[in-house]
């Protein structure tokens, strides 16, 4: 399969008015979304149709993962998935105050979360629930943030994950500054970076990209691009592939198929061995698809059709690898049906999980603004604790 594209997209152009003496007026068309269906030129090593192809430059990382080890990625795909699943029904159901979905892009996150060491360490979005599901992070500790109950409910450095950012792309910058410390520390180890499409518009990226160039950090930007930054698409975000933005910062990028575990795990496993090696950053492109709503406050019928959602669900990710399993007599139905059974038990678990935390308390938006308290916070905290209170009944509950 093609690996990398080096061609970039077909710039937009400007359409002129006719010349005057004030200038030329010039206003600027807008390329149409691309066709859903179209693949891209990219590192692929499992087709949609579960096919194993041949790739001379990344075949080396994934050549001695065994059949026990194939088997663990799809377990890995099949049970972040029904967790996400689950988080999504607590959520219309009023158990969680807000979730953002990872369905569809379960390959990228977990291809590349099983390319790092312990000791590697991973800046997350608030959206990468199978790279926590990678380090070890406990599934149910990831709710209790959404719920309004904590801020995370994890310690960061007992997994090297750290905690969901939920501002867009400052992580980048995060990531970056401790990859620089890992550097003067002397350290092997690697730092890697998640983010989205709509967030490599933001200029915490572009800061994080001179800072890691310049210093040689030993740190992995990985972008999934899931063609949908809330209701833009990357068309509009970016005048070439996104991978192709890292040649302007002197360090390498590559676009991977998204929704091929095999081919994130082996571009992940490359881009660690540049970190490690003092070879500095790599840029990788994800090119996947958010097959749900950005978060559950979304409706993404509004701006995207059935029909290309359609032809991403041809490529999905889970159904790619079942596909090359059992063309290969690497799994049986035997092993299908206790993952069900394990799949049904995780659910469970997680709706019990979450029920038994407690309410969120209002007030604690009134923590942590200022360091001694001030009179206005004051104010606003007896204002709104007469507004709850104007909900009582006559027995003052």
């Amino acid at each position: 399969m093609t690996v990398e594209s080096t061609a970039a997209r077909t710039p937009r152009r400007s359409a002129g008015s006719k010349a005057g003496a004030t200038g030329t007026k010039r206003t600027t068309r807008t390329t149409a979304k691309k066709d859903a269906g179209t693949e891209p030129q990219l590192v692929q090593l499992l087709t949609p149709e579960g096919k194993r192809v041949k790739n001379a430059e990344y075949d080396k990382y994934v050549a001695g993962v065994t059949p026990d080890e194939l088997r663990g990625l799809y377990r890995d795909m099949v049970l972040t998935r029904r967790f996400d699943a689950e988080a999504t029904s607590l959520q219309r159901q009023g158990e969680l105050g807000l979730w953002a979905s990872l369905l569809g892009q379960e390959a990228a996150q977990i291809g590349s979360g099983r390319a790092l060491r312990d000791d590697d360490y991973v800046f997350p979005t608030y959206r990468e629930h199978g790279v926590a599901w990678c380090r070890g992070v406990d599934p149910t500790n990831l709710l209790g943030m959404f719920r309004g109950v904590n801020n995370g409910g994890w310690d960061p450095n007992g997994n090297n994950f750290q905690l969901y950012t939920i501002v867009i792309g400052s992580q980048t910058l995060h990531a970056t500054g401790y990859a620089m410390g890992i550097a003067k520390d002397g350290a092997d180890s690697a730092v890697i970076a998640y983010f989205g499409d709509g967030a490599s518009s933001q200029g915490d990226v572009a800061e994080s990209f001179t800072f890691s160039a310049v210093y040689n950090a030993p740190v992995v930007f990985f972008c999934q691009n899931n063609q949908w930054a809330i209701s833009e698409p990357t068309e509009k975000q970016s005048r070439v592939p996104i991978y192709q933005r890292a040649q302007g910062f002197g360090f390498p990028g590559v676009r991977v198929d998204g929704n091929d575990v095999l081919g994130c795990l082996a571009v992940t496993r490359w881009a660690l061995e540049r970190a490690r090696a003092g070879e500095g950053p790599t840029l990788v492109e994800a090119f996947t698809y958010r097959m749900g709503a950005h978060t559950t406050s979304d409706d993404p019928t509004r701006y995207r059709g059935d029909e290309e959602r359609q032809a991403w669900e041809a490529k999905d990710p889970i159904l790619r690898l079942r596909r090359y399993l059992e063309a290969s007599n690497h799994a049986d139905e035997g092993f299908f049906a206790e993952l069900e059974a394990e799949s049904e038990a995780l659910g469970k678990r997680v709706r019990e999980a979450v029920r038994a935390m407690p309410d969120p308390d209002h007030f604690a938006i009134f923590e942590n603004v200022y360091a001694d308290g001030h009179a206005l916070v004051d104010e606003e905290r007896a204002q709104f604790a007469a507004y709850q209170a104007s909900f009582a009944d006559e027995g003052g509950n």
